[in-house]
């Protein structure tokens, strides 16, 4: 029997009861719809948080000293830059790069007459292009002068929770390259919000030429934080500026603890994929088996005329095809317009959410993100697993007996 016949006949057997086909095509629209918000969502969560760190902290680059590691912020000579001023200045040469800036990083124990807290201190050159997003989003206050030697700048969700504000004295304590303490008065010049709040509620900057007085490291900087107008070129950059005495991390290694880490959570949300494609095939199923069981009789005449089992068993899978991809359409309309405006609109959960989420810069905002071949992908799962789960209806259906079929009302 010709394809044009069987499409005939299955789209017939479709209408009979329309809305039982109308739920059914429902099902599957509202199963890829939440498929694509979930993942829509969990690519804009992961990309904000990375876009987030290198904005804020690692850049796409960063020169190192070959002994240093960020986990123990230390201090200690050997493990600084010594020329981490003529490193930016090499770097910024690079038609790749958009900036490039030496920075101080330490420990420091923030003292107010009620309260204490724990926080990283960043030593930064003020003039930097790579603090822009810190000084646009100054909401009290001033940003810090180079020569400033009595000033910090603290973000605004930290400054709320110790009370502080622009002109307040606040006592500072770091420990130099000496492992001891220096305890100073410093005055809050400013407050901002980056748009990430843990690194709001963690951060405190102040002049670059301050932080080397009071750590007593001399020149010396941490790390050359560099960004670039595209990260894919981070590699070659990266190998232009490496020496034997200098270590370039690109933005992947500085954040791969997060991206592993979001790689295997990305493993339980292909298991929750599953689970709401496998909920779709089985009510495709079900529909195809309640059709069976009506269209006994029919199945029997349409044998008896002469159709093979392996027709009337594509037959059934044609109607399965049929409801699926109609649902997939739908599905991929009505995922994509979410998707689009959770993008402008995104889904606040609170600051106090988002700063729960230890070394993650999250904002209190959840945006999504649309990645056409991510719909692609879960269209076409969606579409297999509907098939695969519509062969056993169809099965069922080709291996009727036409006597027995016939005789069934």
């Amino acid at each position: 029997m010709a394809f044009g016949k069987l499409w005939q006949i299955a789209y017939r057997d479709l209408g009979r009861n329309r809305r039982r086909s109308f739920f059914t095509l429902l099902a599957v629209a509202v199963g890829l719809a939440l498929l694509i918000f979930i993942n829509g969502l969990i690519a804009g969560v992961m990309h904000d948080a990375v876009e987030n760190n290198i904005r804020l902290r690692t850049g796409h680059v960063q020169l190192r000293a070959p002994s240093y590691e960020e986990e123990k912020s230390s201090l200690e000579w050997q493990d600084l830059l010594t020329n981490g001023e003529d490193l930016a200045a090499k770097a910024r040469a690079l038609p790749q790069v958009a900036s490039a800036a030496p920075v101080l990083w330490a420990i420091g124990i923030l003292n107010t007459a009620e309260d204490t807290t724990n926080l990283q201190v960043y030593g930064i050159d003020v003039t930097s292009d790579f603090y822009a997003p810190v000084r646009d989003g100054l909401v009290e206050g001033e940003f810090l002068a180079a020569d400033d030697r009595g000033g910090i700048l603290l973000g605004k969700r930290l400054a709320d929770s110790m009370g502080l504000q622009p002109g307040s004295k606040v006592s500072l304590t770091l420990i130099d390259a000496d492992g001891q303490p220096q305890e100073q008065i410093y005055t809050v010049r400013g407050l901002f919000r980056s748009g990430a709040v843990s690194y709001d509620e963690n951060s405190v900057f102040m002049p670059l030429a301050k932080a080397q007085a009071v750590t007593n490291t001399a020149g010396r900087a941490s790390t050359v934080t560099i960004l670039l107008h595209n990260q894919e070129d981070a590699e070659a950059v990266a190998a232009a500026l490496a020496a034997p005495d200098i270590k370039a991390l690109t933005w992947t290694e500085l954040n791969q603890m997060f991206l592993q880490t979001m790689a295997i959570g990305l493993r339980f949300y292909l298991i929750l994929d599953f689970i709401v494609m496998l909920v779709v095939a089985v009510v495709i199923a079900n529909t195809l088996l309640m059709a069976v069981f009506e269209r006994v009789r029919e199945m029997g005449i349409l044998a008896a005329l002469g159709m093979k089992g392996r027709q009337i068993m594509g037959m059934f899978l044609l109607e399965a095809a049929t409801l699926g991809l109609l649902g997939i359409v739908v599905g991929v309309v009505l995922g994509t317009a979410i998707v689009l405006y959770m993008t402008n609109h995104g889904i606040y959960m609170g600051e106090d959410v988002a700063g729960s989420v230890e070394n993650i810069q999250l904002g209190a905002t959840m945006y999504t993100r649309l990645v056409p071949t991510t719909i692609a992908n879960l269209s076409l799962a969606t579409l297999v697993v509907i098939l695969l789960g519509s062969l056993y209806p169809a099965w069922f259906a080709a291996r009727l007996e036409p006597a027995q079929a016939l005789h069934s009302l």
